[in-house]
């Protein structure tokens, strides 16, 4: 587990981007946080560290944007998802199991869904408006690797 202080969306998104550079085809993370905490930001981070050069905003509406960079990138915002079942419609398994990156927003809603192997961050409001306090948690080797490359 890793801790970050943010003190701006800047902080955010660099923190974001400097995952990005590090993951891989295959790699899945999942983004908690309230709403307006920065979970967006911080997917648009991972996206320019990936090599994206378009704008990467949230899929609020379709639940899916794909991203084109150094890697193909999945960002997923299941915060109108009632059911985890609704993702065995959209085939989540061709997204999360690939060669793509994968994040994804609201990931409490994947239910039973969540992958064992999977880089989660948690993102909390500070006391400033700006504040934010990202913490960093790997499941699976993989991610642990990616955590240390961190340092």
């Amino acid at each position: 587990m890793k801790k970050y202080i943010s003190k701006s969306m800047e902080d955010t998104k660099s923190l974001g981007e400097k995952i990005g550079k590090l993951l891989k085809k295959g790699d899945i993370v999942l983004l908690y946080g309230d709403l307006g905490s920065g979970k967006t930001v911080f997917a648009k981070g991972i996206g320019k560290g990936l090599g994206i050069e378009g704008e990467v905003t949230s899929p609020t509406f379709t639940l899916v944007n794909e991203h084109h960079g150094r890697e193909k990138f999945y960002h997923f915002d299941l915060y109108r998802i009632d059911d985890y079942a609704e993702l065995y419609e959209i085939g989540y398994e061709e997204y999360f199991y690939n060669e793509a990156v994968c994040a994804v927003e609201w990931p409490e809603r994947l239910g039973p869904l969540i992958p064992k192997e999977r880089l989660e961050v948690l993102i909390e409001k500070g006391e400033e408006e700006d504040l934010r306090i990202i913490t960093l948690n790997a499941f699976g080797k993989r991610y642990e690797e990616l955590l240390k490359e961190m340092d």
